[in-house]
């Protein structure tokens, strides 16, 4: 998915990218009493799976429980995580062959769960992660129409992050943008984290020092914050930061890249939680940095 937004220049191009695709579940097998066998797609905690509601997205949509495959109310079984290959899905079926005439092998599911609104401007919900950044850069857009800018602006959603980045590979082929910034989530501080593997909620995104970002851009992101008073707060990341922004960084000859970290509590959950004004906050700071930057210092903004 890319939009175009058209600056006032002779066509320099930013590209902006969030991935759209979320983690989920793809059915292996069934087995005698009818339930789904499944594998992961993306990376899930077991603990948080069990019971879940879930639609799979067959032929005909057809919703599913995340059961155990042997249910037991004995204290020490209950009190053990139950393993990805002994759960299973059920969609009420009563033997493999029914089970398999309704669902393909292959057919993928994702968790079903509504969107909650909570105290502090916070929300809940599966798939902030990417979806909250997604909501940044139709931010920045609203943002970008009250600007003149110059460089040519195009947002993409991009798909299969959560499975290598595939996604942003050939998105940042095909545009080859004088910069390519990503908006990812990032661990939000939770008790059981330390100061250094996280960021607050509700005090902007992070801007994030490390080996994929340019130094250069990144300084001018934090001037512009600056100036107009914006929230932001430092991520660091020393190695790969595992988003979109390690390839967009390795495209080509190579795009200077930024990556701007959205803080999210209880990632890879069904309820992960974003602020709002974080997301708002998000947006008009990229909006502000796209508008200040001028084509005549491009080239040399970009070579720090």
């Amino acid at each position: 998915m890319v939009g175009v937004k058209r600056g006032n220049g002779s066509g320099k191009k930013v590209m902006l990218m969030a991935h759209i695709d979320e983690i989920g579940f793809m059915v292996s097998n069934a087995d005698k009493n009818g339930l789904l066998q499944f594998s992961t797609i993306g990376g899930f905690d077991p603990r948080t799976l069990l019971y879940q509601d879930v639609v799979l997205h067959g032929e005909r949509k057809l919703n599913g429980v995340i059961v155990p495959e042997k249910f037991s109310l004995e204290e020490q079984d209950r009190s053990k995580a139950i393993p990805i290959e002994d759960l299973r899905i059920d969609i009420g079926t009563k033997s493999k062959e029914e089970a398999l005439s309704m669902v393909e092998i292959g057919t993928t599911a994702t968790v079903d769960r509504e969107l909650l609104t909570l105290e502090g401007n916070h929300i809940s919900g599966k798939a902030m992660d990417d979806r909250a950044c997604v909501g940044v850069l139709l931010e920045c857009g609203s943002e970008l129409l009250k600007y003149n800018h110059q460089l040519d602006v195009y947002f993409v959603g991009s798909v299969q992050e959560e499975v290598g980045t595939r996604g942003a590979v050939t998105s940042a082929y095909e545009i080859d943008p004088e910069i390519g910034i990503a908006v990812d989530v990032t661990f939000g501080h939770t008790s059981d984290l330390s100061d250094e593997e996280t960021i607050e909620m509700g005090k902007g995104s992070g801007i994030t020092i490390g080996g994929n970002m340019h130094r250069g851009l990144r300084e001018k992101m934090i001037e512009i914050a600056k100036k107009h008073n914006i929230p932001y707060q430092i991520e660091v990341s020393p190695g790969q930061t595992g988003t979109d922004a390690r390839s967009i960084q390795i495209t080509k000859a190579g795009i200077p890249t930024l990556l701007l970290a959205v803080p999210l509590r209880y990632m890879h959950t069904s309820i992960e939680v974003v602020n709002m004004n974080d997301v708002e906050s998000s947006g008009r700071l990229l909006a502000r940095f796209i508008a200040e930057i001028c084509e005549s210092e491009l080239e040399e903004l970009t070579c720090c």
